[in-house]
């Protein structure tokens, strides 16, 4: 059976499941125009009738459904606590989405989503930096010690998670995870995200490390270098 297009699955699926809701609207890979074969619907929805936010996954009218259910508080408590962490989930998905009934609720929280996302996270104090700083030296002075290949590369995947943060975080930059780590660098800057993507390939593919040890040398060296001989937490 051929399932209908997103956007009406997406309409049905709300009528048939919250039709009383305040508002929803249809977000993610199939709204940005980046559908794939495993693409599934990203839903939020606001319903002033719950108490407390869930989150669901489920299959309807043929599609995987990723279900964000909020009210009102809830969702602003998620904004807040999302622009702490500064990973952006739910304001992307409540910025970009295609609402799926109409109600005056929806630009309203549409425009608070929307102005997070361009004011920016919140500034690393000079003593965060610091700290950062001495973590992604002590990852690359494993790195570049080590000489088992399986050790060697998951020090590979925790510099990459902590190089991007830090580069990010210091140019007051969204981070992101997974795929989006990706994506949150080339918001950024295309030109660092390829030289960032070239050099891990590098050691993954040939067991080449020295073009990942430049790249975290050249970004660190804008804030002083690598960092050990001073550090100190929590002494008095």
């Amino acid at each position: 059976m051929t399932r209908p297009p997103a956007i009406e699955a997406a309409k049905r699926f709300i009528h048939e499941y919250f039709p009383t809701c305040q508002a929803a609207l249809l977000s993610g890979s199939v709204v940005r125009g980046e559908e794939t074969a495993t693409s599934d619907l990203d839903i939020v929805v606001i319903d002033e009738h719950l108490q407390s936010e869930y989150r669901e996954s489920l299959i309807c009218h043929g599609w995987p459904i990723e279900l964000f259910v909020h009210n009102l508080k809830t969702l602003r408590h998620y904004f807040q606590s999302d622009y702490q962490r500064a990973r952006p989930s739910l304001q992307k998905m409540v910025s970009e989405g295609i609402p799926l009934i109409d109600h005056a609720i929806i630009d309203t929280i549409k425009l608070d989503a929307t102005t997070i996302l361009k004011d920016g996270p919140p500034e690393w104090s000079p003593e965060t930096i610091r700290m950062k700083r001495y973590f992604l030296t002590d990852a690359l002075e494993d790195f570049i010690g080590s000489t088992n290949r399986g050790e060697s590369i998951f020090i590979a995947n925790s510099i990459g998670e902590l190089l991007h943060e830090f580069v990010l975080r210091t140019n007051h930059h969204w981070i992101g995870s997974s795929k989006w780590i990706v994506r949150a660098l080339k918001e950024y800057d295309p030109q660092f995200t390829e030289e960032y993507v070239n050099a891990f390939e590098q050691f993954y593919r040939k067991d080449e490390k020295k073009d990942v040890v430049r790249l975290v040398d050249s970004v660190l060296q804008t804030h002083g270098g690598r960092l050990f001989e001073g550090f100190s937490v929590g002494k008095r």
